[in-house]
């Protein structure tokens, strides 16, 4: 074991974060779950769901057997949705082709839905002792910093330098805990923004520091311009209640519950834009009232603005043209139907305005 590994896991075996899914490091369901929950979402975030999440599904059988609209259900506010149904279509793989027999090598974890390089390599390593190295957000920016890496490392060539350096270092007795005590330095200590370097347990070893260069590194190839959309939702009322349209299975949001609407087109007034949306989507016509509310959201490669109105029906009964299934919903079932952050403030504004 090199002496950089020993540093870091006697840093680690005294300064690791106490995690819920940490409390059974060898239960692959407990590791993977958290990871998936992980990808692109913070820790203090992921705690609470990961809680209730075993709460309901304690183990792979039970979430096999759990119906798609209850596993959103419980995703819900996460965001990444594609996440929470490939977690569960894996599960049934595992389950209806596998036995119920774990996979255990990176590679064949990548053979299930929704599991990357990252996520593999972070299961296989910590329930299963592979030594590879899961290259996270932390990681590559703790080696980027080691090893003073001046290629961008959102690049093919970038990614594969910090996996030779990284796996050069990795310790064959304890990778799983190594690749999490670089995780917990650059969350803890090597930060993307004024890294604590007086306290780093690595500090003798890293060459960014010697140089003065931490806070050029990593170096990352410039963000294209983020797009901003203006969309319209209709909140139609018959007899009470309201009606939802369900997202196709596939793409973003998919299997989730919305009021229909869309995206609002050059020279387009908000009201024209829903109604043309409405009689694409439905094949009807609404008369727009009174704003529900503006709403507002930034996805990871788009933002959106989304204005809300009471609609009154006038045309023809609804028909599901573009979306998997329409219902009639009393306000007070609402919570029952999973949605994204948008259509859920637009709920929660409804109720409130009708309590």
């Amino acid at each position: 074991m090199s002496e950089l590994a020993q540093h870091l896991l006697a840093w680690f075996d005294r300064n690791a974060r106490s995690l819920p899914w940490r409390e059974d490091p060898l239960d692959p369901y407990r590791v993977w779950v958290s990871e998936v929950m992980l990808q692109q979402t913070q820790v203090e975030t992921v705690v609470p769901y990961f809680e209730r999440w075993m709460a309901r599904f304690p183990n792979l059988e039970a979430l096999a057997s759990a119906s798609e609209q209850e596993v959103l259900r419980l995703w819900e506010g996460l965001g990444y949705y594609h996440r929470a149904r490939a977690l569960h279509r894996a599960a049934q793989v595992i389950v209806e082709e596998r036995g119920g027999v774990w996979p255990q090598r990176a590679e064949e974890w990548q053979s299930l839905p929704g599991v990357g390089p990252y996520t593999a390599a972070a299961i296989a390593s910590i329930a299963f002792g592979e030594p590879v190295l899961a290259l996270d957000g932390n990681i590559r920016r703790v080696l980027a910093r080691l090893f003073d890496l001046d290629v961008p490392v959102n690049t093919p060539a970038g990614e594969h330098e910090l996996r030779r350096l990284g796996q050069e270092q990795m310790p064959p007795e304890r990778p799983g805990d190594f690749n999490q005590a670089l995780m917990d330095l650059g969350a803890m200590v090597c930060t993307p923004r004024s890294p604590r370097c007086e306290v780093c347990p690595l500090a003798e070893y890293c060459l960014a520091r010697a140089r003065g260069t931490q806070a050029l590194r990593p170096v990352r190839q410039p963000r294209k311009n983020v797009p901003h959309y203006i969309v319209t939702a209709a909140v139609i009322w018959r007899e009470g209640r309201v009606l939802l349209a369900q997202r196709p299975p596939q793409g973003l949001l998919g299997g989730m519950w919305e009021f229909p609407g869309g995206k609002q087109e050059p020279g387009e007034s908000l009201e024209a834009a829903l109604q043309r949306e409405i009689q694409e989507e439905l094949g009807t016509t609404v008369e727009v009232g009174e704003t529900v509310g503006v709403f507002r959201h930034a996805y990871s490669h788009f933002r959106v603005t989304l204005h809300a109105f009471h609609c009154r029906l006038v045309g023809g009964e609804p028909q599901p043209l573009e979306a998997t299934a329409l219902e009639w919903v009393p306000l007070a079932h609402l919570s029952r139907y999973p949605m994204g952050k948008l259509d859920r403030q637009i709920a929660r504004t409804l109720v409130h305005l009708h309590k």
